[in-house]
């Protein structure tokens, strides 16, 4: 196994001109043994795609080598939207739903032995549902081939349209989730194509049902710092998550992917992110993973498949 010490990505421009270097706490130790190679052999050999590869995610080598998990990506590799922190790939999808896929992640479920397995998505506003049915699909795929293994799925808004919640929580997930991604304040600039309000009604049209009894799993959302917010504005969201009924959270360090997206802003400090787990907690989550590498699948098997089992 070789490993060597590395630092995620390149360096980022900050408002005052200057390029400064990432700071030691977002230095990850870089392995890649036997396992990582196995997990890659299959996610080639099924033609799936995985936002641990779309999306530059520094946890890939630790995800696919250690634990032998990965987050996959349904609906295609290209984006409907064009988020200013996103490296997945934007424009106008050439291909419509593949009918295998479904089949083809199960398998991978399957083979990989998941207990807990983490399926998202881009964004397709092309299909008149959103792609919520394919979703459903899925997640019903990987339950028939997996019975034991419990489903997490990270969707898009859907834009609105109608029955597309009812579609993927029919399916029974046991989890479902949905990242606001950032503060009110900055969703023109980072998410042109989404609205604060529609995704937090989103989460908490979710939640509603849960409590109702209609659907049984447990609701998640994520969020970023360091692109432009403040801390202030942080707890604001924070409450208006837990608000919506969101059990779960994620916070982690905003990472600018290639030189064409939006700029690092700050570098936000570990402590703080304590403080936002310690906050969280306050207002009646489950559970906050924070911390500068934390993404939304990041230990989502540690750390949710307890509460679902």
């Amino acid at each position: 196994m070789s490993e060597t010490l590395v630092q995620i990505g390149r360096s980022a421009a900050v408002p005052t001109g200057r390029r400064e270097g990432r700071p030691e706490w977002l230095r990850v130790r870089l392995a890649t043994p036997a396992a990582y190679h196995k997990v890659r052999q299959l996610v080639d050999r099924l033609n799936l795609h995985t936002v641990c590869q779309e999306a530059h995610c520094p946890n890939i080598y630790e995800c696919w080598g250690t634990h032998g998990t990965a987050t996959f990506m349904i609906l295609g590799d290209v984006c409907t939207r064009r988020c200013g922190f996103c490296a997945v790939t934007s424009g106008r999808p050439q291909t419509g739903v593949d009918p295998e896929e479904p089949a083809h992640v199960a398998e991978a479920v399957s083979v990989m032995g998941l207990q807990h397995a983490v399926i998202t998505s881009v964004d397709r506003d092309d299909l008149p549902d959103g792609g919520a049915r394919h979703f459903a699909q899925v997640i019903e795929a990987i339950h028939r081939a997996s019975p034991k293994a419990a489903v997490e799925v990270l969707t898009p808004d859907f834009r609105g349209v109608p029955d597309a919640l009812d579609l993927v929580l029919g399916a029974r997930p046991e989890v479902f989730s949905h990242n606001m991604e950032t503060v009110p304040r900055m969703y023109r600039r980072a998410r042109p194509g989404s609205r604060y309000d529609r995704s937090l009604g989103l989460l908490a049209e979710a939640a509603r049902r849960r409590d109702e009894g209609a659907y049984a799993g447990r609701i998640k959302t994520g969020i970023m710092v360091g692109i432009g917010e403040t801390p202030a504005e942080v707890e604001t969201t924070l409450g208006d998550i837990r608000s919506a009924g969101v059990e779960i959270l994620t916070i982690g360090q905003y990472l600018q992917p290639t030189p064409k997206h939006l700029p690092v802003d700050r570098w936000v400090h570990p402590d703080e992110f304590a403080a936002y787990r310690a906050k969280a907690l306050s207002l009646g989550f489950a559970h906050c993973e924070s911390g500068p590498l934390v993404r939304s699948s990041y230990h989502a098997h540690e750390h949710v498949q307890p509460a679902v089992a």
